[in-house]
């Protein structure tokens, strides 16, 4: 009876992980691109944990300072758009504004400083078919502690990758 439970158990868990991998349609493991939003850029990484889980790791560099970010992204495919998925997550950040951050900002020339924060990340996801090209847009909401502590909604890119 034992025997007949964990291969119940197995097929069952078997179907879980292999269903939605089948029916996502994920046609690429990992990617490494450009993020360019704004007055900025940066560095993504994202690599497929499970056929609908990935993270991704972002760094950011402007004129006023730099920005790590780790995501963590549910991913699900659009019916009738073979190739492109939404996309949405929770996340972390570590930051460091520069001098000139501070002089435009705050007037007292008081030098540079850091921050951390939590994020989220709302989004859209397309592999071309055939070719080793994605592409994201997406919408990264952010609350920050510390000297520029609060909610922060500007930051959205376009992503430009080349996937494994």
């Amino acid at each position: 009876m034992k025997k007949l439970i964990s291969i119940f158990v197995f097929i069952a868990v078997t179907g879980v992980v292999i269903l939605p991998a089948q029916s996502l349609g994920q046609t690429y493991k990992t990617a490494l691109g450009l993020k360019v939003w704004g007055d900025g850029g940066g560095i993504s990484v994202k690599n497929f944990v499970s056929p609908t889980h990935a993270v991704e790791g972002v760094g950011y560099f402007w004129d006023r300072g730099a920005r790590i970010v780790g995501l963590y992204e549910f991913h699900g495919r659009i019916d009738g758009a073979p190739g492109l998925n939404w996309y949405v997550g929770p996340g972390a950040h570590v930051g460091f504004y520069n001098k000139r951050y501070y002089d435009d900002r705050y007037f007292d020339g008081d030098g540079s400083g850091s921050f951390i924060g939590l994020d989220g990340v709302l989004g859209l996801d397309y592999k071309f078919d055939g070719v080793p090209i994605n592409l994201s847009i997406d919408w990264q909401p952010s609350f920050e502690f510390g000297v520029n502590r609060g909610f922060i909604g500007s930051w959205e890119g376009l992503v430009v990758r080349y996937t494994l």
